[in-house]
């Protein structure tokens, strides 16, 4: 997949959880601008858990919260 489709990707696959629900993402580099992506986007909305942190791969949990 391109780096250009993943964004779009992963915010459908956020927008399509249900209150609560969450998805694991894995990452071959620290996906840092992602979560300032989902910041400015969804502030208050998504909760970010980082369970792998590289140097090689990055395992974060990314859900969406009640409010």
């Amino acid at each position: 997949m391109r780096n250009k489709d993943r964004h779009p990707l992963i915010f459908k696959t956020y927008e399509e959880l249900q209150p609560g629900e969450s998805f694991v993402m894995v990452n071959d580099h620290d996906p840092k601008p992602l979560y300032y992506q989902f910041e400015f986007e969804q502030r208050g909305k998504f909760t970010w858990n980082y369970l792998e942190q590289g140097p090689e791969v990055w395992r974060v949990r990314i859900g969406r919260t009640s409010s």
